[in-house]
């Protein structure tokens, strides 16, 4: 019935919408994860990468699962490579959720999922 595109759009709409804080983050972050919002999460990973001075000391991660820290650190490695002078390139494992999301549609693939996921399903074909 399209509910997936729905879902998508609904998950778009939060992300655009809604506004990342220090007080904020750990909240937002968990409820991305247990509702496999990957762009959403993205957006709080990015904000984390972003501004770890703020965060450190101040924000407790002992309830973040730890299968997230892997994002964490494709957010940190993705800030310091766009400060570089590198190609992007066809790297799956730093692609943005967007790009991930455009080639599982081109390939006719589900767009739905983690990171992990969509990049699985991306590496079998």
């Amino acid at each position: 019935f399209g509910l997936v595109n729905l879902k998508l759009q609904a998950e778009a709409v939060l992300t655009k919408q809604t506004e990342i804080a220090v007080d904020n983050m750990i909240d937002n972050l968990l409820y991305a994860n247990s509702k496999n919002l990957a762009l959403f999460q993205e957006k709080i990973m990015d904000f984390v990468a972003e501004n770890g001075g703020k965060i450190l000391g101040n924000v407790s991660f002992s309830s973040v699962p730890s299968e997230l820290m892997s994002d964490l650190l494709t957010a940190v490695t993705r800030g310091q490579k766009s400060s570089s002078t590198s190609e992007p390139g066809d790297d799956l494992m730093l692609m943005r959720v967007g790009e991930l999301r455009k080639r599982l549609h081109d390939k006719g693939l589900c767009i739905d999922g983690s990171r992990e996921t969509m990049i699985a399903l991306l590496k079998r074909i």
